[in-house]
């Protein structure tokens, strides 16, 4: 089973400069690869899938005009790039079934809830005494008001409109299924 676990945190100034440079670096890829493949359909009709995607967000963080996207968790780039993925296996699927479609729209920098997502790679996601340990960002004090069960999964990281930050972990508990 899965759960999820939503946490207020306390970042210092360092750290909400780094959350808010990954709030705009998971925007640029996402919209970068959005245009990008809109261009491939239009120029030679083919599409430029989420494999393409992930071979060419290596490439581009190799350049020196976009170094600055290596400063931010990788694996929050790559669950961008799987965002716009999912949002055109969602647009396909509703034009397969005859619903309203809803094309994958440009992510903007003045929307109220920003939010970038960060996957667990080995112990990078940990619940420590009062702080949370995050990717590149290290240890963020946190409000922990439950005690975290499971294995932690992902974890999101968001701001809110009134300016406050908030992560939501999602975790899964493996137990035995109980046999019938």
């Amino acid at each position: 089973m899965e759960y999820s676990y939503k946490f207020r945190l306390y970042p210092n100034r360092e750290q909400i400069n780094l959350i808010e440079r990954t709030f705009g670096s998971c925007r640029y890829v996402y919209n970068h690869y959005l245009a990008m493949r809109q261009e491939v359909y239009q120029t030679s009709g083919e599409s430029f899938n989420y494999y393409a995607c992930c071979r060419d967000l290596t490439l581009i963080k190799q350049l020196d005009e976009t170094s600055w996207l290596r400063e931010v968790d990788a694996t929050a780039l790559q669950a961008s790039v799987q965002d716009l993925d999912r949002a055109f296996q969602n647009f396909f699927r509703r034009v397969k079934q005859g619903e309203k479609p809803g094309y994958p729209k440009f992510k903007s920098k003045h929307s109220h809830k920003q939010s970038y997502k960060s996957k667990c790679v080995g112990s990078n996601i940990k619940v420590l005494d009062g702080a949370l340990q995050l990717p590149k960002l290290g240890r963020v004090k946190c409000r922990i008001s439950k005690v975290v069960e499971g294995r932690i999964l992902s974890a999101t990281v968001y701001r809110s409109a009134s300016g406050i930050y908030y992560v939501s972990l999602c975790c899964r508990l493996d137990q035995d299924i109980p046999k019938l």
